[in-house]
């Protein structure tokens, strides 16, 4: 009865999860039932400003008053962490999730890469659905949104995730350099700093194991980005992601979509694919033209 029990909250759970995720995809444009993802050979229509997983709140919603300007500290700069101290929300992307971060025929793929991002939008085996960190554009890239809480005592901001795995990545802030021996890893090594009314991210040190965005735009681990978080009002932030990899690419390009914020909404506690217990729903078994013969997964 109990493994019965639990069964039938995996189902729910996965029920739910998909549920949010066919509305996201609806709220798209040309992202409804059977659309051709737009990221596939010759697509994409991607690209900064792109409608998706956002509600609208950075344009006002239908009949609603303007946003008011964004929000500032004691000294008078710009933050990203809700209005006041005790704000609830958080930031939600626009942006369609079958869309690369960048337009499609923007991206300078070297022959071998291009055939590699080709090839994972038939298999679509992505390291975030398998509950892995991912850094850079990816981590913003979820209906459920993000949070940022600078500490100024600790010269640090957090960038904490709600949906997948649910992790939190470092960005310091005390004007230090990257070191010259860092351990590649998921999130890399990020160091921040203001430029006006921007947050700039420097980021190097990533590994290989995540998508750097969600349709699987490839990278090694010289990959760099410099992102850039620009708050143009109460309730919108724009956001854009210089990628460099010279292993990958014949030059650096750049993306970018828009963040919405949800006014009231907080971090909540998020199970992701808990104890397997639907396994084939994450590694196949419906589709029989997908290699998936392992149940093991990046």
């Amino acid at each position: 009865m109990r493994s019965r029990a639990l069964a039938l909250t995996a189902c729910a759970a996965i029920l739910t999860f998909a549920t949010a995720e066919l509305a996201a995809q609806n709220a798209a444009p040309g992202a409804g039932p059977g659309a051709a993802p737009a990221a596939g050979p010759g697509a994409g229509p991607g690209g900064p400003a792109v409608g998706g997983f956002g509600r609208g709140g950075g344009r006002g919603g239908r009949g609603g008053p303007p946003p008011g300007p964004a929000p500032r500290d004691a000294a008078g700069r710009v933050i990203l962490d809700g209005t006041t101290a005790t704000t609830v929300g958080v930031w939600t992307p626009n942006f369609g999730i079958s869309d690369p971060v960048a337009p499609y025929e923007t991206v300078p793929f070297q022959p071998w890469a291009k055939a590699l991002y080709d090839s994972r939008q038939v298999h679509e085996l992505e390291p975030h659905a398998r509950c892995k960190a991912s850094g850079a554009s990816r981590q913003f890239l979820t209906p459920y949104g993000v949070e940022f809480v600078e500490v100024a005592a600790l010269k640090r901001l957090y960038i904490f995730d709600i949906g997948g795995p649910h992790t939190f990545r470092t960005v310091y802030m005390d004007g230090r350099s990257h070191p010259d021996d860092i351990q590649p890893s998921n999130y890399g090594h990020s160091i921040g700093r203001w430029e006006g009314d921007t947050l700039v991210i420097d980021t190097v040190g990533y590994n290989e194991d995540f998508w750097f965005e969600r349709r699987g735009l490839p990278h090694t681990e010289a990959l760099r980005t410099v992102e850039r978080f620009t708050r143009d009002n109460e309730r919108q932030i724009t956001y854009t992601i210089e990628v460099h990899d010279p292993n990958v690419y014949t030059a650096p390009f750049t993306g970018g979509f828009t963040m919405s914020f949800q006014a009231g909404t907080e971090l909540f506690e998020y199970v992701c694919q808990q104890a397997n217990y639907a396994h084939e729903l994450m590694v196949g078994g419906a589709q029989d033209s997908v290699d998936r013969s392992s149940t093991i997964v990046p």
